[in-house]
């Protein structure tokens, strides 16, 4: 523990740099992947609450739609992993899966339930990931559908001062929001570190972040990418180390799946140990 004091007093001076995101103490902000998915049952109302209570102000999850076009709240491409119910939720309507329940026994989770719980809470930060690589559940023809339904949804619940994003490791629904919303934030995806090429790619579909793994990632291109107006997200989060190093690459926003975690030992401590 002394040894991540002691690397985080020393890139301390650096995070003060970032723009944005970013705290009055220069650390990164604090993404509850999947709602803290290493200490609540993922995408659950839960894990967003129980976030929420201890102080996170920012969440990812995860959008699906079902076959009669309500978007819900699953990471996998089936139910099987994480709830007592199996195949795809793309198949299914919204009416079957009201009876669905998690392993531990928690109402399936629809995306405007979530988005009802955060109205009435401004100033909050939330990554909604567009789950459509799957070109068998997620055909060019149902993008338009998808898209035009997350829109409609995120701008009518959107509270005062707060940032929503739309996210994805696929370029087509990144497109089609950027058609509907040329001002409205984007990032693109992958399960690499940033790179130039990376940065390019941004570039081209026009987002406003990038979404890197942060192993492998190096300062410098943080700098770079944030030079060219981007924030960017390091991931994944597993260890309290994995924010010290999201410190040191100067990130703007570090997602993790033990954010209440990270939030404790950000509390305890001393600003003097960020002062450049």
């Amino acid at each position: 523990m002394l040894r991540c004091v002691l690397f985080c007093q020393l890139v301390a001076g650096l995070a003060f740099s970032i723009n944005g995101f970013a705290d009055e103490s220069g650390q990164p902000l604090i993404l509850a992947h999947r709602g803290g998915a290493h200490e609540f049952e993922e995408n659950t109302m839960e894990g967003f609450e129980a976030c929420y209570e201890r102080g996170i102000r920012a969440f990812e999850t995860d959008v699906r739609m079902t076959k009669d076009g309500v978007l819900v709240l699953l990471h996998d491409d089936t139910l099987d992993r994480t709830h007592n119910a199996s195949g795809p939720v793309e198949e299914k309507t919204a009416e079957e899966l009201k009876n669905v329940q998690t392993k531990n026994g928690q109402a399936f989770l629809f995306l405007e339930d979530f988005l009802q719980y955060l109205q009435d809470k401004p100033g909050v930060y939330v990554e909604l990931e567009m789950k459509t690589s799957n070109k068998n559940l997620y055909p060019k023809e149902r993008i338009g559908e998808y898209c035009d339904n997350l829109y409609a949804l995120a701008k009518q619940y959107k509270p005062a001062g707060s940032d929503y994003l739309f996210t994805s490791f696929d370029e087509r629904p990144l497109v089609e929001m950027r058609k509907r919303d040329a001002d409205w934030p984007t990032a693109i995806i992958a399960g690499k570190p940033l790179s130039q090429a990376f940065i390019e790619r941004a570039q081209r579909l026009q987002t406003t972040h990038i979404a890197c793994r942060i192993s492998g990632t190096s300062r410098e291109m943080v700098q770079e990418a944030q030079q060219r107006g981007f924030k960017v997200n390091g991931w994944p989060g597993h260890k309290v180390e994995d924010y010290y190093l999201a410190i040191g690459l100067g990130l703007d926003v570090a997602c993790t799946d033990i954010p209440t975690v990270i939030q404790k030992v950000k509390e305890k401590l001393p600003e003097t140990e960020f002062t450049p």
